[in-house]
């Protein structure tokens, strides 16, 4: 598989099997993934793997807190502006829409959507599951290279025939999340990550990407009205 299929293929995967993933594969990709850039070479990200009993027993406390209707943990970050602007607002509304349209959830059924939503707490069924923190002292930057390390990792999954799916929706149950992993203290959670092989049975729902035109700006040529001492 080369980059280019790497990169189109992946999506985030919400349905799994309960089929092994290799702990020789896991350990191939997130040693490579080691080499994502990060500023200065600081490589902020720490990382913890769950497979077994450790994550069924993730899974198991998680879902105990969403069926008991637990409050959300105190947020270490916010996921998304309060008020998001055009036409971030509007993309976010499609992909709420095509996701719980794929899954025949209507715009105002908050039940179903809150059904649907606690399987993340199941990990989607799937048997391996990554979290990466990252130190609470680290600036926006390092936050940016944490982004591009889990890019990494979730390519080369694609690499080996994985999936991936990842969530920030953890972070809302760090607390629980630190029960079982007992990270340092000053670690923040940012995300899991689901990681297993597709349930091929159900039929994805994938969202598309906005235009090229609409996101990129290529500066390549004075236009007619533009003059050298404009450039200069």
């Amino acid at each position: 598989m080369d980059v280019y299929e790497a990169v189109t293929s992946r999506r985030a995967v919400r349905r799994f099997t309960d089929r092994e993933v290799p702990r020789e594969v896991l350990e191939r990709v997130l040693a490579t993934a080691a080499w994502s850039p990060s500023g200065s070479n600081l490589q902020p990200w720490h990382t913890y793997v769950l497979t077994g009993e450790p994550l069924a027993a993730l899974k198991s406390r998680a879902g105990e807190r969403a069926a008991a209707g637990d409050p959300w943990d105190d947020p270490e970050y916010q996921m998304y502006p309060p008020d998001l602007p055009s036409p971030y607002r509007e993309r976010r509304s499609d992909f709420g829409e095509k996701r719980y349209g794929a899954l025949g959830i209507s715009r105002d059924d908050w039940d179903a959507r809150r059904r649907a939503a606690t399987e993340n707490w199941e990990c989607f069924g799937a048997p391996a599951a990554l979290f990466c923190y990252l130190d609470r002292d680290m600036g926006l930057p390092q936050w940016s290279d944490v982004g591009m390390y889990l890019q990494t990792v979730m390519l080369l999954l694609r690499a080996e025939g994985l999936h991936s799916c990842a969530q920030m929706a953890w972070s809302v149950y760090h607390r629980t999340v630190a029960e079982i992993l007992s990270p340092p203290e000053g670690l923040i959670l940012y995300c899991g990550m689901s990681i297993g092989y597709e349930d091929g049975t159900v039929d994805p729902a994938r969202v598309g990407r906005a235009p090229l035109t609409e996101t990129v700006t290529f500066v390549d040529e004075p236009s007619p009205s533009t003059t050298l001492k404009d450039l200069s």
